[in-house]
């Protein structure tokens, strides 16, 4: 797989201190789309950062959402979806050139700044879940064609989260190939959820987890994150309605 066939697509919602990191983790080459709902200076630290190759879309949206704007923007046949609070592992774009097989591609999260245990039970975790025909993808390490995202009606623009696994186990019930890689792997540096505490975090993620996989959610709760997100740090749609969708070329 040639990189420049692929679209690297991040939301990004107040995270100055994490996109000059993320941002020297990738190489140059590669198109980044950058979906914006920030109140602070994080898209003109992209741009001052990655002058080249980066499409900045400023909007007041969810997560689903922005990913679906990245998505809905990129030409290219494949899409890498991920967080702004990632490092790549530095072989993790000489892995993708490998990759031949599979409509979509997933790997692990870990650290090497905290909680590595965790990540590591995690990981193990989601390649235990995938043995069981059950794709455990995330949203922060996550490959897949462009017509695999079309042919479903890409994300569901209701979740808030947990909007990466619902999105692969619908193109995965579409007959499309799903593959875990536990070599192509991404570094977490961010920990703030986990620090809240890392137990609450786990079971909020398998309960939602199981229900939207089940189908159990009610239409009217689709929407509702269940006290997952801080939103002290989400800025609200009225401070930002009047930004322009901006590009840097």
């Amino acid at each position: 797989m040639d990189i420049h066939d692929i679209s690297i697509v991040v939301p990004t919602c107040n995270e100055a201190g994490n996109i000059p990191f993320f941002l020297a983790s990738l190489p140059d080459a590669i198109q980044l789309i950058i979906v914006d709902s920030s109140e602070d200076d994080t898209p003109d630290i992209a741009r001052r950062l990655r002058p080249a190759n980066t499409y900045i879309v400023q909007r007041a949206c969810n997560i689903a959402q922005a990913r679906q704007i990245g998505a809905d923007v990129a030409r290219t046949h494949w899409l890498l979806f991920t967080d702004a609070d990632i490092l790549f592992a530095q072989d993790y774009f000489e892995r993708i050139r490998d990759i031949s097989q599979g409509d979509v591609v997933y790997g692990p999260k870990l650290s090497v700044t905290g909680f590595a245990n965790y990540y590591r039970w995690f990981a193990r975790a989601q390649g235990w879940c995938h043995a069981l025909g059950v794709a455990a993808a995330s949203g922060s390490n996550l490959l897949m064609r462009r017509l695999a995202l079309k042919a479903v009606g890409g994300f569901d623009p209701q979740l808030t989260c947990n909007e990466d696994s619902e999105v692969v186990w619908r193109i995965q019930r579409h007959g499309y190939r799903v593959r875990f890689d536990p070599g192509l792997i991404v570094y977490e540096r961010d920990h703030r959820r986990l620090e809240r505490g890392a137990l609450a975090k786990t079971v909020h993620s398998a309960a939602r987890c199981a229900l939207l996989y089940f189908n159990l959610i009610p239409a009217r709760w689709r929407g509702r994150d269940w006290g997952y997100w801080s939103h002290s740090h989400r800025p609200s749609a009225k401070s930002i309605h009047n930004r322009r969708s901006r590009a840097c070329n």
